[in-house]
């Protein structure tokens, strides 16, 4: 797959747009979110409202928040939600009071591990109030009372979710879900974001055989309220990935579908081998990212999970180390190239009717060898031919062809055109 010039730095630009902002699972961060994404590609959006029964769970209350400090007596900030979205336990409710440190420690969250290190901590569906700090900080705090203020609110309003749609030949569907929940963390999934909202501009460049649905929404709620409202939509899934921690620098890393060998896993599988990179392809596992939901045994979808390193795999996760730092333009650009690599060879992955099925047709009456000829890699084209209509049979796909005979998909997939030019096999 040709590069794109300059989409790794594009990517990571975006990257630094969305870092500042507060996201949580509800919320103006979300929508502010949404709005940098809609620069980019075109999103429909959608507001559910509070109280709304999705599958086994309820839209919450939507969490706001304006400021949040902890001050010591010269009114000195040593806590600050201003300096970073991380320094305050995520859906905490209003707080204003005065208090010793001895009380405060109660509500503190430090990484003892990492010292200068502040953690990712949420307080989603039990109501509470507290702040994160390095512990560095709270070592260096004296005893005596800090001034406490949290000025958020709680309150009914809606989750929102977008979508973007890039129209194919058929009405059946390709999933590629990133959540938009977190606050500063960079790769855990600002990169995903970035990842999937250039993966959707690169697919609009051509006419994709399969339509692909990408999907913007906070973490298991979102998916879970998607997949409430989209009950008809679902029977026309066929593919589907979610995307996360898509910018540091490990290897890729590919989780299978519950079903272990959907379409998705095949094609993953076989582009990952084929490209030679440095990769591990994993089985499912029902904890994660989104993809539990879509494979929950109700929906049984085919969605795999592409990542570098994979969730809470490594120790910057959830933690202020996941920083701008963290993240480069090379690594998203490389799990861009791949999945476009994956999606060029799902789009064209079909099964074929061989329309001269008794012996071999004569390639050469019908030019098909002459077309060969001057090509380095002739005697390989030629062999791909063969194997196609070998294994035209209405059941083998072109990625059966090419893993059964070794050959690169895109020679399988040239074989197959010229065959279906020439008239000699039918989709």
């Amino acid at each position: 797959m040709a590069r794109v010039t300059g989409t790794g730095e594009e990517m990571y630009a975006l990257v630094e747009r969305m870092y500042p902002l507060c996201r949580s699972i509800t919320g103006d961060g979300v929508r502010a979110t949404l709005d940098i994404v809609g620069e980019y590609i075109e999103l429909q959006r959608h507001e559910v409202p509070t109280g709304t029964q999705v599958l086994d769970w309820t839209v919450p209350q939507e969490w706001n928040i304006r400021d949040a400090y902890v001050a010591d007596a010269t009114g000195r900030r040593v806590v600050d939600f201003a300096a970073s979205s991380l320094h305050v336990l995520g859906y905490s409710v209003p707080v204003a009071r005065t208090m010793p440190l001895s009380e405060l420690r109660e509500h503190l969250h430090t990484l003892p591990e990492h010292p200068k290190w502040v953690p990712y901590r949420t307080s989603y569906y039990r109501p509470d109030w507290g702040f994160c700090l390095a512990q560095e900080t709270l070592d260096a705090l004296p005893d005596g009372d800090y001034e406490v203020r949290i000025d958020s609110t709680l309150a009914d309003g809606h989750l929102s979710y977008a979508e973007h749609v890039v129209p194919g030949q058929v009405s059946d569907e390709v999933i590629v879900s990133s959540h938009v929940c977190h606050p500063s963390l960079a790769n855990d999934n600002l990169a995903g974001i970035a990842v999937a909202t250039y993966l959707a501009r690169a697919l609009a460049e051509g006419t994709p055989y399969y339509t692909y649905r990408f999907l913007f929404a906070p973490g298991t709620i979102g998916a879970i309220t998607w997949l409430a409202r989209n009950a008809e939509r679902v029977e026309r899934v066929r593919h589907g990935l979610v995307l996360a921690c898509a910018g540091d620098s490990g290897q890729l890393t590919y989780k299978r579908s519950r079903r272990g060998d959907a379409g998705i896993d095949r094609v993953m599988r076989h582009v990952l081998d084929a490209s030679g990179r440095p990769h591990r392809v994993t089985g499912f596992t029902p904890y994660g990212y989104d993809e539990r939901q879509f494979c929950s045994p109700g929906f049984d979808l085919g969605v795999g999970s592409l990542s570098r390193t994979p969730y809470a795999g490594y120790p910057e996760y959830h933690t202020s180390a996941d920083d701008l730092g963290f993240v480069s333009p090379e690594a998203m650009e490389d799990t861009l190239a791949v999945c476009r690599e994956a999606f060029a060879v799902l789009d064209r992955d079909r099964a074929y009717v061989n329309l001269s099925p008794y012996g071999e047709p004569q390639l050469g009456r019908r030019g098909l060898y002459d077309a060969l000829g001057g090509r380095s890699d002739a005697k390989e084209a030629q062999m791909a031919m063969l194997w196609v209509l070998s294994l035209s049979d209405g059941e083998h796909g072109l990625l059966d062809v090419a893993e059964r005979s070794g050959l690169p998909f895109a020679t399988v997939a040239a074989a197959a055109d010229a065959l279906h030019g020439a008239g000699l096999i039918k989709a």
